[in-house]
Formats: structure tokens, C-alpha cells, sequence
């Protein structure tokens, strides 16, 4: 079975930050399948299943966000994982696609490859950068800049569920947005 995670931050506070881009795909995701919750606290997030796949949102902080990956995966058994995460060396609204790879200096991806190794396919969403990465990527999006962050998860939504029929290099050719 496939996971697929969304990386993010817990809290209201972080709601609609540019880290949090990964749990806004999940929460599009999830509005548009039928899924069971399932709760166990040993997973450290929040799990859901679907006919098509497990669905998390990890409740570890991003800099965690590997322990509850490598639960849920080593529970379930998942034989495909799939990372969506923000990506501060793309310009805002640029969506790509890759399989492994560095982290990149993104610390729930260095997270996850610690505990699960970097083979996962990776959903790249560009949040832009600014001399502040931390400032930035823990910023609320400006209200200018929320057209074309629409834009993108609308894509990226079209794409996962087609990756999930699919393999990365179809979808990354069909999907893939350059800004």
C-alpha cells in the first residue's frame, strides 16, 4: 500500500505557512476521497485510509516528521511513500516531481531519510526564498501570492491522484509547473 505524507506543522499558528504546504495538499486530498481515520497514538500524526492509499500528516513538528513516517510505514507495510513538501529553492507556484535525492537542507526530509532512507517519490511545491529562510518558510503567505498558490495545489492535487495510478516520470511530464 502507498503513504503518502504531507509535511507540516501542528498548530494554528502555522496554519497557512509556507512549511505547511504539505498538509494543505493533504486536507484537498482528503475533501475529495472517502477515508477512515485511523487513530493510534504510536503513529505520531494524523492517519487516514482510502481505497487508494494511507493519508498522514505527522503531529511530530517537521523536524521529527521522519518517527512518524517510519511508524506508519513499518506497521503498514508501505511499499511506495510519497513526500509533498515545500521547496524554497523553486519559485512560488513551480511544482516538480523526483525520486530521492538530498534533502536539500529541509529538515523533514533529513528527518525522514535518517530514519527511511531517500527513496520516496517527492511532490515538490515552490514556496520561493527570502534572506530569512526560517522567517519565510514559517510566513503566512501574502495575500498577492495566494492566486498562484491556488494554482499549484490544484495542480499538484490532479497530479497525486494520478501518481497514485501512475509513476512519477508520466506525472511529472504532464504536471510539472516552471515558474
Amino acid at each position: 500500500m502507498t503513504l503518502v505524507v504531507g509535511l507540516g506543522n501542528i498548530g494554528e499558528q502555522y496554519a497557512q505557512t509556507r512549511h505547511n504546504v504539505g498538509f494543505m495538499l493533504i486536507d484537498l486530498l482528503l475533501k475529495d476521497l472517502e477515508v477512515a481515520k485511523l487513530s493510534n497514538t504510536k503513529f505520531k500524526g494524523e492517519l487516514f485510509k482510502s481505497s487508494l492509499a494511507f493519508f498522514l500528516k505527522p503531529s511530530t513538528y517537521m523536524n521529527l516528521s521522519g518517527e512518524s513516517v517510519k511508524a506508519v510505514s513499518d506497521f503498514y507495510k508501505c511499499d511506495r511513500i510519497i513526500v509533498i513538501h515545500d521547496d524554497i529553492d523553486l519559485n512560488l507556484g513551480t511544482l516538480k516531481f523526483k525520486i530521492g535525492g538530498s534533502s536539500g537542507g529541509h529538515n523533514g526530509l533529513k528527518s525522514i531519510d535518517n530514519l527511511c532512507g531517500n527513496a520516496y517519490e517527492r511532490v515538490r511545491i515552490g514556496v520561493g526564498k527570502d534572506q530569512d529562510v526560517i522567517s519565510h518558510v514559517l510566513g503566512k503567505f501574502k495575500q498577492e501570492e495566494q492566486e498562484s498558490l491556488n494554482k499549484v495545489l490544484e495542480q499538484a492535487k490532479k497530479a497525486l491522484f494520478e501518481l497514485l495510478k501512475s509513476n512519477i516520470e508520466q506525472v511529472a511530464s504532464k504536471y510539472s509547473i516552471r515558474n
